[in-house]
């Protein structure tokens, strides 16, 4: 596995490794054990979720606050898509500061995005299909979002043009006014 870091600290890609012969290819997608080595420590996924997406759908930014914050293993697997990843931790040299990654099915790259930091998509092809594990179980009193085109965030939307967006993910509040994640919460 190829694991590269971000300006984020923590938030990583990885890459596995893919055998190739005349029948096609294999990769092992995730282990317990691969994954804690290239992180730097032993977590447990909770939760997987699937979703699928038409051309310009975003979906985010989406973080949950303590004691339901989750980290975030993030892989593609049909389309393209691309994805910004906000750190919201109060007390990070990056606060506010984010990182961007396209995904596609070329190079099957996986997104590593630890607790504490805010999660957004938009699909760049129709029928994009995303999987991703969690660390804690969905809580719809600790969810929380930070508006997508946030102009103080400065993230370089591909499509924004073409952004569909739920309701939800429309009324999302700017990060100034944001319910951040504290560790004592």
């Amino acid at each position: 596995m190829i694991v590269r870091t971000t300006i984020l600290p923590g938030v990583l890609t990885l890459e596995p490794s893919m055998h190739h012969d005349a029948r096609g290819w294999f990769m092992e997608t995730h282990s317990d054990a691969g994954f804690a080595a290239a992180i730097g420590t032993d977590l447990r996924f909770v939760q997987d979720n699937h979703s699928m997406s038409a051309r310009g759908v975003v979906r985010g930014l989406h973080y949950q606050i303590p004691p339901f914050a989750q980290g975030k293993l993030v892989r593609l697997l049909r389309g393209r898509s691309f994805h910004a990843v906000v750190d919201l931790r109060c007390d990070s040299p990056t606060f506010g500061r984010h990182a961007t990654i396209e995904l596609d099915t070329v190079i099957p790259r996986q997104l590593w995005i630890p607790e504490g930091l805010a999660h957004g998509l938009m699909a760049l092809e129709d029928c994009t299909e995303i999987a991703y594990k969690v660390t804690a179980p969905w809580s719809k009193e600790h969810e929380r979002s930070v508006r997508w085109n946030d102009p103080e965030l400065g993230i370089s939307w591909p499509l924004p043009d073409a952004a569909l967006l739920s309701a939800k993910d429309a009324a999302a509040p700017l990060l100034r006014a944001a319910v951040l994640p504290t560790p004592n919460d």
